[in-house]
């Protein structure tokens, strides 16, 4: 089964919580800003993501969420 690694960058806040709680090391905090004027999370290692959705668990912002892919390969 397949799944995606998601983090909509207009919700994120750059807060860094889901960067301290990932076990693989795989979220980074952007030097971009985003529309609201943060600094956003992003999958800085996505090939070593296990989908393990502790970010999903500790984001305050509901911005990350990992989905099942059904019928494609995950990106």
């Amino acid at each position: 089964m397949a799944y995606k690694h998601t983090i909509d960058n207009d919700l994120c806040k750059g807060c860094g919580l889901c960067v301290s709680v990932c076990p693989k090391n795989v979220l980074e905090i952007s030097n971009q800003v985003n529309n609201l004027g943060y600094f956003p999370a992003y999958q800085a290692c996505p090939e070593d993501c296990i989908f393990c959705t502790t970010c999903c668990i500790m984001c305050p912002d509901v911005a990350i969420s990992i989905t099942k892919v059904v019928g494609e390969k995950a990106d």
